[in-house]
């Protein structure tokens, strides 16, 4: 099945250049120049992903990340953000964009983001005999990217849950942000920011109280380890 993306920008050039890159790759692209015409045409027919510039006339990029993230079927968003619009950037991330690039930006490499993102989203055959990740009364089972806590399912993003998941096989072993950029991302580069984030988010999430966090545990100095809980 061809897989959809709907590029978001207000810069011609830029979209055209993007669709160019994705139809080359085998995608069938749709185009946007705003953020009204963009949830209008999410609606219309979802995306497999959404390639989103923050800055947009009409409605933000930022409120839009806001409405998409709103919606139950959670289709990923890569972020296109201005070289030094840190803060955006990380309120992007922090409402649930899985992915971002800087401009300008190499085409050929946000090919390979779309490609990394809508593997981990999904697309990757489950294995044979379902995974359950237990500690305590939290359960994951990665094959249905289901998460539960005390029974509730918790609304994690795709960043989120696949750190989950790498943290969760790896009890009480310390990662650097660096490494887990490589291993959950799968970037060799990359701010160290997104890692903090995504950590901070999850926190909150998954620990009784984020500001003391119990399960995701910061060594200082080197980054972070998963301490399952005691009995």
């Amino acid at each position: 099945m061809t897989q959809r993306v709907l590029v978001v920008d207000d810069d011609q050039t830029v979209s055209d250049v993007i669709r160019r890159y994705l139809e080359n790759d085998g995608f069938q692209v749709s185009l946007a120049a705003d953020g009204e015409a963009a949830l209008a045409a999410v609606q219309r027919q979802a995306p497999h992903l959404v390639v989103l510039d923050l800055m947009l006339p009409r409605v933000n990029g930022l409120q839009v990340c806001r409405e998409l993230r709103a919606r139950p079927d959670g289709v990923p968003i890569i972020m296109l953000t201005a070289r030094g619009d840190e803060s955006d950037r990380i309120l992007g991330l922090q409402l649930g964009a899985d992915d971002y690039l800087t401009k300008p930006f190499s085409p050929r490499e946000l090919v390979l983001r779309v490609r990394s993102v809508l593997r981990r989203a999904g697309s990757e055959p489950p294995p044979e005999r379902p995974e359950t990740l237990t500690d305590g009364e939290l359960v994951v089972q990665p094959a249905s990217r289901t998460a539960r806590l005390g029974g509730t399912e918790l609304a994690l993003t795709l960043r989120e849950f696949d750190l989950l998941v790498h943290l969760l096989r790896h009890p009480s072993q310390v990662f650097g942000r660096a490494e887990l950029l490589e291993q959950v991302w799968g970037w060799n580069f990359g701010d160290h920011s997104t890692v903090t984030v995504h950590v901070r988010r999850l926190r909150e999430k998954i620990e009784a109280n984020p500001a003391d966090p119990r399960r995701i545990v910061t060594v200082w100095g080197v980054g972070y380890r998963y301490e399952p809980t005691r009995a």
